[in-house]
């Protein structure tokens, strides 16, 4: 007898296609399990940040910007640095959108938004406080 195909348990979800549009919600301020704060990667995600902060800022290119090996590099830290970027997106609001993204496979903003930093910047601090990443 062959065993049975079962679909995986949240926590068992492929690494590419990360489980983290639908954390714990509720008043208790309890991050998942894969979202606890860890301080190794809060300060190498501010080390990125202020990298690629610097290094892109005469830049025009959007594309340029996220192809910037920093920020590639911040979307590999993987599906702890949503609460990061959106911490940082909601203080100083610049082109996270992308990496976002990239991190939990869905887009909050409206097509009617697209391009509009502020409007994209809500979206998404919308959704983050609604998912409980804020």
């Amino acid at each position: 007898m062959s065993p049975t195909k079962t679909e995986p348990a949240p926590a068992e979800q492929a690494p590419g296609n990360p489980s983290v549009s639908s954390p714990p919600r509720g008043g208790g301020g309890e991050a998942p399990s894969q979202l606890q704060k860890d301080p190794d990667l809060e300060r190498k995600f501010r080390e990125l940040v202020a990298v690629w902060q610097v290094e892109v800022a005469p830049l025009s290119s959007s594309t340029a910007r996220v192809q910037h090996p920093a920020y590639r590099e911040i979307i590999a830290l993987g599906p702890a640095a949503v609460p990061l970027l959106l911490r940082e997106l909601e203080q100083r609001p610049n082109h996270w959108f992308a990496a976002l993204k990239s991190l939990t496979g869905i887009d909050p903003v409206p097509p009617s938004d697209r391009g509009r930093i502020g409007p994209m910047t809500e979206a998404w601090i919308t959704w983050g406080k609604e998912h409980g990443f804020l």
